[in-house]
């Protein structure tokens, strides 16, 4: 199984890594299965599972509903629960009894955390009481409206030294990772060279220790123009939506169920391979 020592490794060996967000059984088993060797249950569940225009509205009982099925289906890569808006901005305490339930209840293995300043502290008390912490700076999307939108950061000498500063912090306090999102490639290159720890990027170039997307993104699932910074492997949009179109027409046309779908009077099916019936209407 991937740990938090396995991608500190990554770095010290120069193996770039990949990290790809998971929302439930099938798709976390699926990518555990390819060797995915890092899942991050994410609070973009809020946009691309539940509809949400941002992701402030997730709360903590919907990522850990999401975060336990992923880690029923996961066996090998290194689970990261997502800290929603406001499970760990109230107080010290509050961040640990809100860490201490994706580790006890839905069986992450890490929690993320947006930002520097008093995050910092958060992540030291986290980690003295053995909950690996990875930090997030640059565009963090539960600052969206104090940002002015979905806009990249660092742009200018003190933003980036910001960055800089709170990126460093988190480390001298703990984090085993950091997520660098939304920066220019320039400031997320001297950030992962002045770091001993592993960066992780979205949107912010190629000098990055490992990269990460949405799932929904990556197998373009996702509706309109993708971000500049998304890669689509796949269009399953589309083979979905042909997919449904096919099965609407074949039942319109009475093509489905055929013979070889029926069971006979005893309940057997009526090929060699019997296969147990699953699934309820």
């Amino acid at each position: 199984m991937t740990t938090v020592l396995d991608v500190q490794r990554f770095k010290d060996e120069g193996r770039r890594f990949a990290m790809l967000t998971a929302y439930d059984f099938l798709s976390a088993r699926i990518l555990d299965e390819a060797g995915i060797p890092i899942l991050l249950v994410g609070d973009s569940l809020g946009m691309v599972v539940l509809g949400h225009p941002t992701t402030l509205p997730v709360t903590m009982e919907d990522m850990l509903h999401h975060a336990k099925a992923v880690s029923r289906g996961a066996r090998q890569a290194l689970l990261v629960g997502d800290m929603p808006f406001m499970s760990y901005q109230a107080s010290v305490e509050q961040a640990i009894t809100s860490a201490g339930r994706f580790v006890q209840e839905a069986g992450m293995h890490a929690v993320k955390l947006e930002g520097g300043g008093r995050v910092i502290e958060i992540t030291r008390r986290l980690t003295e009481i053995g909950i690996p912490v990875m930090g997030h700076v640059g565009l963090t999307p539960q600052f969206v409206h104090q940002m002015g939108g979905f806009k990249v950061q660092g742009k200018t000498d003190a933003q980036a030294a910001h960055i800089l500063a709170d990126a460093r912090g988190l480390e001298q306090a703990g984090a085993f990772s950091i997520v660098l999102e939304g920066v220019p490639s320039k400031l997320a290159s001297a950030i992962t060279h002045a770091l001993r720890i592993p960066t992780i990027g979205i949107g912010a170039g190629p000098a990055t220790d490992g990269q990460v997307l949405v799932l929904h993104d990556m197998l373009g699932l996702t509706s309109g123009k993708a971000p500049k910074f998304v890669k689509r492997y796949a269009n399953l949009a589309e083979e979905i939506a042909r997919a449904a179109t096919a099965y609407a027409d074949d039942v319109r046309d009475g093509k489905f169920p055929g013979p070889e779908h029926e069971y006979s009077a005893n309940g057997s099916a009526p090929t060699k391979d019997r296969e147990e019936v699953r699934y309820g209407g």
